[in-house]
């Protein structure tokens, strides 16, 4: 099946902070089999990412394809952008009327649309794991699996906390998306993956360190390539990722739930620790059985679960090749 955005139109819908808006389109991609023909498993994308998650330009083309972890062979791929993310015109200038549970409701308003019933997954990295969390909360019984990567069910302070600070950037520096970049790659990796990748040397043209040409690369990138809307959106969609917020405690949101939920943490994560996921896991087996914690052991911090394909194949092989082995 081709890998192609298509719309749906989601109209009248009001946010949570009560802000209406009439019409938002939610593109989508559709990879592998069918639609109806086969498991489905929705792919949730990360700050600048997007429904292309697979073929060509895909960005978790070593874990999505053909004979790959999430074998296209035997599942469909069905991946949505988050409305505003900049993969189409529709952009969102007030980034504050939007939280991580709206994009959830957004989202399962779509997966009703194509008359989806239940997934097989839910996956998700990053802030996408984080609206993976909130989708379940609020439809327990729409996925068989949640597999949030380095992600949780809420911001933590000290992601908050950065979430802010990229927030000032954002409104009020002169290069508002490349000094933001920089600040956040700070976050995405970790001062052992700095150390193992520079090793303190100069860039003998530029004449200045090697890791200060390379995050001033990575800022001039993004800045080619995403929007200012964009970036505002996402860093709130991050900010505000919290299943309680307004609503039922933990347990009781998902006690009502029997999706078998698989927690892949990262032992360097600086944004969603090790320790917090591990927090989560030992809450949640208190009154559920069917829940998983493992953890990727990587230098890369967050960033690693776009890194680290031979470990995340391991970690999901069970998960995936069940299905296969049922067919």
């Amino acid at each position: 099946m081709e890998n192609i955005p298509n719309p749906i139109i989601i109209q009248d819908f009001i946010t949570e902070s009560g802000a209406t808006y009439h019409s938002i389109p939610l593109s989508f991609t559709l990879a592998g089999q069918p639609l109806h023909s086969a498991p489905i498993v929705l792919v949730n994308h990360a700050l600048t990412g997007n429904s292309q998650v697979t073929g060509e330009n895909g960005w978790w083309n070593d874990l999505i394809g053909e004979g790959k972890t999430i074998d296209t062979t035997v599942y469909t791929i069905l991946a949505f952008d988050i409305p505003g993310n900049g993969s189409n015109s529709f952009l969102i200038e007030n980034y504050l009327d939007f939280t991580a549970r709206d994009i959830a409701r957004i989202f399962i308003e779509g997966i009703k649309a194509l008359n989806i019933e239940k997934l097989y997954a839910i996956i998700g990295g990053s802030v996408g794991g984080g609206i993976a969390w909130e989708i379940l909360a609020l439809a327990p019984n729409i996925t068989e699996n949640l597999i949030p990567i380095a992600s949780d069910w809420k911001s933590t302070d000290w992601l908050i906390a950065n979430c802010f600070l990229q927030e000032q950037i954002l409104n009020n520096s002169s290069k508002p998306i490349e000094d933001a970049r920089i600040h956040a790659m700070l976050c995405y990796r970790s001062p052992e993956s700095f150390k193992e990748k520079f090793q303190r040397t100069i860039n003998q043209d530029l004449l200045i360190f090697n890791i200060e040409s390379w995050l001033a690369h990575h800022g001039k990138k993004l800045q080619k390539r995403f929007q200012l809307s964009s970036y505002k959106l996402m860093n709130q969609l991050l900010k505000t990722i919290d299943i309680t917020r307004n609503s039922q405690s933990f347990e009781n949101l998902l006690s009502k739930t029997t999706a078998s939920i698989h927690i892949i943490g990262i032992n360097s994560d600086l944004f969603f620790t090790a320790k917090e996921n591990v927090e989560t896991y030992e809450e949640l087996k208190k009154f559920k059985d069917n829940v998983f914690y493992s953890e990727i052991d990587s230098v890369h911090g967050h960033d690693a679960f776009l890194i680290e394909y031979k470990q995340l194949d391991h970690l999901l092989a069970d998960i995936f090749k069940a299905e296969t082995i049922k067919k």
